[in-house]
């Protein structure tokens, strides 16, 4: 099968050996029944390989069903799924047929296959092995003769250990693996990419394409792309609708990307910047409340110091406790003081929000065993954000 006919007919752009690679896997398992896993980050262009597969199998001619499984809600799933009786629920007023039954002799294709809860990776685990499957709120056994191909962004493997994916099931899924590469694993395709882009803008509202100088082109391929193929064609398309000049220059596609000018680091966006303040807030004021208790016991502490004090003054012996014993004074002689080493206080170093944020997030891996899952938790704030936050303050887990 020709490559080059593929991804003319379903509009795919590029040339990266990582790219072609994947193109022929699908190509490969089309006339097969195996079940296929599509995996690669958000924005790479994942839902074309299912749509090939099907397009190139003996399945071409029935449905093709696609089914985001991370828009639909976990009450409803394995309704949307498997379909239900009338009266299963409240609301079910007949009976309705699932996408496994509309697929039937055809493809589905499971996007987001990595939130599905557990309760309906059973119910895909039988479907899988035996082709068998129950509506909700019926005992009786359906058939279906469905191709499955599913496709995450998220990391299975971590998502099992973890507890929240069925390893069965993704044995099942993963009969066929798909890498499909991020933009910046094939930067000879960005610019191409773009100025694909912008063309398709200037034919659809009539208008000049836009054009990149060197440098800004040079920026383009050098960019981290965060959000991969759908991040550069908003970017392109911000530009075309807003931007008078159509050469872009490095200041104006800054602008859009969110670097200065010959930045290539990974950018934040704005949405993740309000997390991380928000998240940053919080694990502030956890600190204010842990540095009060602390003042608290300090306080205690000295109280109870004070009270040692007036009992020895009084004659009464009175055993202090441990945490205060350490800080009355020992029985040496005025000799033995002048004998030993004189310590000078050394300055106090001013402590930063940075050294408090870099603390906390220290004792809560401590806590945690270095479970950054459960760190974040307790830390008020997304995996991700506290991933960024290890490596910017070069905390060592």
């Amino acid at each position: 099968m020709d490559i080059l006919s593929v991804k003319q007919r379903f509009g795919i752009i590029g040339n990266s050996e990582l790219l072609n690679r994947a193109l022929e896997v699908a190509l490969r398992v089309a006339p097969t029944d195996f079940a296929v896993l599509v995996t690669g980050e958000s924005g790479v262009g994942k839902e074309f390989f299912p749509q090939v597969i099907h397009a190139y199998s003996a399945r071409k001619h029935a449905k093709y069903v696609a089914v985001n499984c991370g828009a639909i809600p976990e009450g409803t799933i394995d309704s949307e799924l498997f379909g239900h009786e009338k009266g299963a629920f409240t609301g079910a007023v007949e009976s309705r047929k699932g996408y496994f039954e509309e697929a039937d002799g055809g493809t589905i294709f499971l996007d987001e296959v990595g939130e599905l809860p557990l309760s309906t990776q059973v119910r895909l685990l039988r479907v899988l092995q035996t082709g068998e499957f129950l509506r909700v709120g019926s005992a009786k056994v359906q058939k279906t003769n469905v191709r499955v191909v599913a496709a995450t962004n998220s990391n299975l493997l971590k998502a099992i250990a973890e507890g929240r994916f069925r390893e069965d099931l993704y044995y099942r899924l993963n009969t066929v693996p798909i890498s499909v590469p991020a933009l910046r694993e094939r930067p000879e395709d960005i610019y191409l990419l773009f100025r694909r882009f912008a063309a398709d803008v200037a034919a659809r509202y009539h208008m000049p394409a836009i054009a990149l100088d060197e440098d800004a082109r040079i920026m383009l391929e050098k960019h981290y792309w965060r959000g991969n193929v759908r991040q550069l064609k908003n970017v392109a398309e911000q530009i075309s609708a807003i931007e008078e000049s159509r050469t872009v220059t490095p200041q104006i596609l800054a602008r859009y990307i969110g670097e200065g000018v010959g930045d290539a680091s990974p950018s934040i966006t704005g949405a993740e910047r309000i997390e991380e303040m928000n998240s940053e807030r919080e694990l502030l004021y956890k600190i204010l409340f842990d540095m009060r208790s602390d003042i608290n016991d300090l306080k205690r502490m000295i109280a109870d110091l004070h009270r040692g004090y007036a009992s020895m003054s009084q004659g009464v012996a009175v055993e202090p406790r441990s945490d205060v014993r350490a800080l009355l004074p020992s029985s040496h002689s005025e000799e033995e003081y002048a004998e030993s080493e004189v310590v000078v206080d050394e300055p106090v170093r001013e402590i930063s929000k940075a050294d408090m944020v870099r603390e906390r997030i220290v004792r809560a891996l401590r806590r945690h065993g270095g479970n950054r899952r459960a760190a974040a938790a307790e830390l008020f704030m997304s995996e991700r954000t506290l991933y960024r936050k290890i490596k910017e303050l070069n905390i060592e887990e």
